[in-house]
């Protein structure tokens, strides 16, 4: 896998891919960096090269140019992330942005406009990936988030640059640490697949099954299982659709030597609501119009249990509706479970957009060894499929 630590990028002007699909308030600034920081480390690496860097990415989903998703509210945020000045230009094709691009001296920085102002993006067009091929002498993927889609400057433009193209470090990075759990992974490997759904979830259970030794299940999904093997759930979250699905994931796991931890124990609530009566009961019994909406303390003990006997762990999806305070604890338990895991020399790898929230909210993001930026592109990792983005880069 080459990255941009192999090329030296002196005098050469280099079109990256980043994700700085980055959240804005009414005001329109950017309320969360991670995203721009993430690529910092690439773009300085080729600035020190004496590179020149043309920044491509999308905001958003736009539909008619509307101006709220210009990337020009991004410019400030991100002068202020790498440090160095970053210039705008108003599209990402054509004329004047060809100019811009002559005008850029190695050292700087040229962000171009929102690629999604173009439809031509998402549809995987190759003349406007050609039009954006002919801004660089380098092309480098370093967007994660956008490795799953075949859109024209993740998939297509890679193939106008046949022997000048790579990895940026923060994708190289995503994909050798999915790789850590997924193929070398140090046993015992567990993994934690929570959120609401188990229909989300489901291939990346059946994909994962061979390379883990635990599973525990926690959230919304969790209701699904305890179902199927004939519990009372009350008015919990269930898709009676997918009834048979959880039994045959359970005789699979059974079949494989695989241990599924199902929570014993809920936090239970009589509405979906912050301000609901609340009890703690067994998950299998739940009254008629209660819901559960965490797990409980029980389940908290069994899954820290587990967790700390792990040496990788895997964690996608919450425990409970941990946006409310009444039904954190089950997350928070988690999290702690695994920053203690981790400091003991486990290695643990938390992505999907949930449990990276969750990890954000409570603090643990320097407590685990790895937060993953790419939320549907790491699942689609996880279910064993080949990203267009990272394929188009191997080819």
């Amino acid at each position: 896998m080459k990255t941009v630590n192999d090329i030296n990028f002196k005098g050469k002007r280099v079109l990256i891919r980043v994700d700085f699909n980055v959240p804005l308030n009414e005001d329109r600034e950017v309320t969360d960096t991670t995203r721009i920081e993430a690529a910092k480390p690439t773009i300085i690496n080729i600035l020190e090269d004496e590179g020149s860097c043309i920044l491509m990415s999308h905001l958003g989903r736009p539909k008619n140019k509307e101006a709220q998703f210009s990337l020009r509210h991004v410019v400030e945020a991100a002068t202020e992330v790498l440090g160095v000045n970053v210039k705008f230009v108003d599209d990402c094709v054509g004329e004047t942005v060809e100019q811009a691009v002559a005008d850029l001296k190695s050292g700087e920085i040229l962000l171009l406009e929102n690629l999604r102002y173009h439809p031509e993006e998402k549809q995987g067009d190759r003349a406007f990936a050609e039009k954006l091929a002919k801004l660089g002498d380098y092309y480098v993927n370093d967007a994660f988030g956008t490795a799953h889609r075949a859109h024209a400057s993740t998939a297509i433009i890679a193939d106008f640059f046949p022997d000048n193209k790579c990895f940026g470090l923060l994708l190289a990075s995503e994909i050798e640490h999915v790789n850590k759990v997924l193929t070398d992974g140090k046993p015992p490997v567990t993994a934690i697949i929570g959120g609401a759904k188990v229909s989300s979830k489901i291939t990346v259970i059946e994909n994962i099954l061979d390379k883990i030794d635990h599973l525990i299940i926690g959230g919304g999904m969790a209701f699904t299982f305890i179902k199927a093997q004939g519990g009372n759930v009350g008015a919990s979250l269930v898709e009676d659709d997918k009834l048979d699905l959880a039994l045959e994931i359970l005789e699979k796991a059974k079949e494989k030597g695989v241990s599924v931890h199902l929570p014993s124990d809920a936090v239970i609530a009589d509405s979906f609501s912050e301000m609901a009566a609340t009890d703690v009961n067994d998950i299998d019994t739940i009254p008629e119009g209660w819901m559960g909406l965490d797990v409980g303390p029980k389940s908290n003990e069994l899954f820290a249990s587990v967790i700390s006997q792990s040496n990788t762990i895997l964690w996608n999806g919450p425990a409970g509706v941990f946006e409310m305070e009444p039904f954190a604890k089950g997350t928070i338990s988690l999290g702690n479970a695994i920053a203690e895991a981790t400091k003991n020399g486990a290695f643990s790898l938390v992505g999907g957009g949930d449990s990276v929230a969750a990890v954000k909210k409570f603090d643990f993001t320097d407590k685990v060894s790895y937060v993953s930026t790419g939320g549907g592109a790491m699942l689609e990792m996880l279910e064993g499929k080949t990203l267009p983005g990272i394929k188009a880069m191997k080819e």
